[in-house]
């Protein structure tokens, strides 16, 4: 059986890794597996071997042409892995510059996902989560930026399904609705 390959998004301090995991919990029950990959671990993993690294705060410093280069090597080693897969990785991200496609072509067309879930809550759940979370440093902005980089990344998305004909999933993890957030995620990967 060839397996499924599910793309996992969702901006910063959505929830994604926590409903991720309350779906896998439900499904490993069911005899469903699942590989879960981080993609940002993985490129690092495969740039460490390559030598071209050492720690993972270098790979920000990398030349454009490196980190693609990176990018699809990662992908490949991804699309070779069996079974059902989750990629977790982010649809863009925000730079000072503008947003940055998180899944470039290259990567996409390596990977050829079957389906890509957008996490997603209320932006106003968000940046209380944002705030409440000690353990993190992210970025300060307010529930408005939030919004715009969550419409940026279900446009993207559209973008991505266009290239490879998946389908495109939201799950909306809404504060206290983590089991029906979790419930939906395990129809989508069974």
């Amino acid at each position: 059986m060839q397996g499924r390959k599910v793309i996992i998004t969702g901006v910063p301090g959505v929830g994604k890794t926590t409903v991720v995991n309350e779906a896998l919990k439900k499904l490993k029950s069911e005899g469903v597996e699942y590989k879960s990959i981080n993609f940002g671990t993985f490129m690092f993993d495969v740039a460490k071997s390559d030598n071209v690294v050492q720690d993972r705060d270098q790979m920000r410093t990398l030349d454009r042409a490196v980190q693609k280069h990176l990018q699809k090597r990662a992908a490949q080693e991804i699309a070779k892995v069996t079974g059902n897969v989750l990629i977790d990785t982010h649809a863009s991200v925000k730079t000072p510059k503008g947003y940055l496609a998180g899944l470039p072509e290259w990567v996409l067309r390596e990977i050829m996902p079957d389906t890509i879930v957008l996490v997603e809550t209320d932006d106003d759940q968000i940046l209380m989560r944002r705030l409440n979370d000690e353990t993190r440093a992210r970025d300060k902005e307010g529930s408005r930026a939030i919004g715009e980089h969550q419409q940026f990344n279900r446009s993207i998305a559209a973008a991505y399904a266009m290239i490879t004909g998946c389908t495109i999933k939201y799950v909306i993890n809404a504060d206290f609705l983590l089991e029906r957030a979790a419930d939906e995620m395990a129809n989508v990967l069974r």
